[in-house]
């Protein structure tokens, strides 16, 4: 879905968060209870780097995310992202899942 940038608010355009097509893993997806945005870091946004960091994540059977592991993305965008979704929370299950997420950082 393309969005205008004069609809989104400064903080959307530091970070929009999104499940990326065909994220969720064979075992299943799951719905996000809770996100937490990036912080759009300092020098990542003084040298105007923007792009995707995809994301490789478990989700504990409680909802809480027990790995994130970077897959791709530019290295000054990589450990807010990770740090981001470690702190999402997905819908419980019976057992744990394997997902992977994008997270889209705007250039500003």
């Amino acid at each position: 879905m393309a969005l205008s940038r004069r609809f989104l608010s400064p903080l959307l355009l530091i970070a929009v968060l999104a499940l990326g097509p065909g994220s969720a893993s064979a075992a299943g997806h799951r719905a996000i209870v809770s996100r937490v945005p990036p912080v759009y870091p300092e020098l990542a946004r003084r040298m105007h780097v923007s792009g995707v960091v995809v994301v490789q994540l478990v989700v504990a059977p409680d909802g809480s995310v027990s790995d994130a592991k970077v897959e791709s993305g530019h290295a000054l965008l990589g450990t807010a992202a990770q740090d981001a979704v470690r702190r999402w929370r997905f819908e419980p299950a019976t057992e744990a899942t394997s997902m992977t997420v994008d997270v889209n950082f705007a250039n500003q």
